[in-house]
């Protein structure tokens, strides 16, 4: 029994050196309200949605202290549903959002690898569009970050270390098909300028559509500069994004590159030539109130000329650092067949107009 004991404690006292040495969280988003959508061809919806601001989730990243200023790093985040509590992805991958183990140092920056954002979708989340890719009025609605252009499985990104406000990014993503390592590999990459109020970002994403059967689907290219400027009073915002080659505008909630959509009770294929400009603004109008506005335009470059417009106006207020609550409503005017919808963080919508009103909890 006494030796029992001293193993017990010897066990415990290195378990929690062990523990010392690393740093590991446990974190995660609960957001949940009421959207209402219109517009579409199978009629009108209200229901509970989770994540309509952010996607709700749950996640574990930590790190460890290496020594001379190098860290081992790693990130395991799922999504997840508040309406009924299912995973919030459609293939059983467990860890859909983020996935990745790596290396940071404080002056040479950091390199990991496993299923990660792209440049682009960063760049425009965080620089381009003032509902941060959430609400009815995101820009992935007109801009094309649906599907693979979020994130990447097979991923291999380096980011650097801040260096006098320049920062930059660059993301490789085999394509794992057998015989061909060309097939299905996506190129990204990012630069960033941050001084003061000023906020600006270039970002370039390439994916090769082939497969190991198929080697004529084409490649697609994505441009994109990004800007935003602090005047206290307001925060402007603007984006602009050149979409080139089958599968650079993929439609937001197709099942693939190549898929068409029918919300409106008709065929509607992507555009292989396109570009999407946003201009927007936040504003404080209280102490814990920020309106939200943007407008985005989708030019087809086709001779379909399928374009479209969306504008978009939205309300949060802070009840606490952790807890908030939001309103949001957007609507998309469709030209000549165009089928974009209105959707939000998590869902891609049903309809031309939706309105949101949720609660949002960060732990």
């Amino acid at each position: 029994m006494k030796k029992s004991l001293i193993a017990i404690a010897v066990l415990a006292a290195t378990s929690s050196a062990a523990f010392a040495q690393s740093n590991v969280t446990i974190y995660g988003i609960l957001d949940a309200g009421i959207t209402a959508e219109r517009g579409g061809a199978q009629g009108n919806v209200t229901k509970v949605t989770s994540g309509a601001a952010s996607a709700s989730r749950i996640g574990f990243k930590g790190t460890e202290d290496l020594g001379g200023g190098l860290s081992a790093i790693f990130k395991l985040e799922t999504g997840v549903k508040v309406d009924d509590g299912t995973l919030d992805n459609t293939n059983s991958s467990l860890f859909n959002r983020e996935a990745y183990v790596g290396l940071s140092s404080k002056t040479a920056g950091s390199l990991t690898l496993g299923r990660q954002y792209t440049p682009y979708y960063e760049t425009l989340r965080d620089v381009g569009d003032p509902f941060a890719m959430g609400y009815a009025g995101t820009a992935k609605n007109l801009f094309p970050v649906a599907s693979y252009m979020t994130r990447n499985s097979n991923a291999v990104v380096y980011k650097t270390p801040d260096l006098n406000g320049f920062s930059g990014a660059v993301s490789y993503s085999l394509g794992e098909q057998q015989g061909d390592a060309s097939a299905a590999r996506q190129v990204g990459g990012s630069l960033g300028y941050k001084n003061g109020p000023l906020n600006v970002a270039v970002a370039y994403n390439m994916k090769n559509n082939d497969t190991s059967v198929l080697k004529t689907a084409g490649v697609g290219h994505n441009s994109l500069i990004a800007a935003n400027y602090d005047f206290k009073v307001v925060k402007v915002f603007a984006a602009f994004s050149k979409d080139k080659g089958q599968g650079s505008a993929p439609i937001n909630g197709a099942a693939s590159a190549t898929a068409t959509t029918n919300a409106f009770g008709y065929t509607f294929a992507q555009s292989a030539d396109s570009q999407d400009a946003l201009v927007g603004l936040t504003a404080p109008v209280s102490e814990a109130g920020t309106v939200m506005a943007s407008y985005i335009r989708k030019n087809d470059k086709e001779s379909f000329n399928r374009d479209a417009d969306q504008w978009a106006i939205g309300y949060n207020y802070a009840l606490s650092k952790r807890t908030s609550t939001y309103v949001a409503y957007a609507k998309i005017k469709n030209k000549n067949g165009a089928g974009y919808t209105v959707g939000n963080n998590t869902e891609a919508g049903t309809g031309d107009k939706a309105f949101n009103l949720g609660l949002k909890h960060s732990f």
